[in-house]
């Protein structure tokens, strides 16, 4: 696949880490976009590099932290030629729609906007989850050059743009996985990072606010977790949460996979968390009777 790396109206920017599975389904999705791709690597050893190469890609490598200071290095550090940027992972695609929809866009080039909020499909066991309140969900990955950062968290990291956001008509896909050994395996790592996050609340860095009312669909829904379902007691709130999603949203809708989905994600995940919340606090009360 070429890319217009001489004239793009697009810098699409990759993280990549062994991701070889995913990567070439990636780059084909931006077919028709006028656009530069970087892919932004940590220390791959499978054959990512390789495939980005043949695909005709700028790589970068930088050693991954966490992925909002590999966001930020990005933005910091590529050479884009394009006035907007579009952030990917590897395991998201564009529709055929999108892409239209962004070249549009940046074809056009509205001043009043610097930055786009992308609808996201959730593809959880190549099923689609529409229900349980997960479609459509919102995130901002198209920004003008110059004006996108990632908040500073350890998880659940979202962009910040400086100035108005829009939103997109049409849909991007997230492949969460295509096994449920990988996903646990990644979100008991993330559990951790979203219990520190929550303990540790004397580091306020970069970060969006919760908001309610007159806001955005990322504070709506940040204001929610902590304004909202963290006031709960730990271990009843991810039985809420799940109640909530699988009946009141109608989650069971889903059939099978749904239920594996929404069980995992919106109780085990949940419930890994405030058990790690519970373990950080018992290990201080130990420490502090030392």
């Amino acid at each position: 696949m070429a890319f217009d790396s001489e004239n793009p109206k697009v810098s699409v920017v990759i993280l990549t880490k062994d991701e070889e599975a995913n990567l070439p389904d990636c780059l084909a999705s931006l077919n028709g976009l006028a656009c530069e791709v970087f892919v932004v690597d940590s220390g791959s050893t499978d054959a990512t590099l390789e495939l980005a190469r043949a695909g005709g890609c700028i790589i970068a490598e930088n050693p991954w932290v966490n992925y909002a200071v590999q966001r930020n290095w990005a933005f910091n550090n590529l050479d884009f030629k394009a006035e907007w940027v579009l952030s990917l992972d590897a395991d998201e695609r564009l529709l055929p729609e999108m892409v239209r929809e962004i070249t549009s866009i940046v074809e056009n080039d509205p001043t009043e906007f610097n930055g786009y909020m992308l609808r996201k499909r959730t593809y959880f066991l190549g099923k689609w989850i529409r229900f349980g309140g997960h479609y459509p969900s919102h995130h901002l990955r198209l920004a003008r050059r110059g004006t996108v950062r990632c908040e500073d968290r350890l998880y659940d990291q979202h962009f910040i743009v400086e100035g108005n956001c829009a939103v997109t008509k049409n849909d991007y896909v997230d492949i969460l996985t295509d096994s449920i050994t990988s996903w646990t395996d990644r979100h008991n790592v993330w559990a951790t990072l979203e219990a520190r996050e929550i303990y540790d609340l004397s580091n306020p860095g970069d970060k969006i606010e919760g908001k309610f009312s007159g806001a955005g669909p990322i504070s709506k829904r940040r204001w929610l977790r902590e304004g909202f379902y963290q006031r709960f007691p730990l271990f009843l709130r991810p039985l809420m949460y799940f109640v909530y999603r699988y009946v009141v949203r109608l989650g069971f809708l889903d059939g099978t996979r749904g239920l594996i989905f929404h069980f995992l994600q919106g109780f085990w995940f949940r419930f890994l968390v405030d058990a790690k919340i519970y373990e950080m606090r018992q290990n201080a009360q130990s420490n502090s009777t030392d």
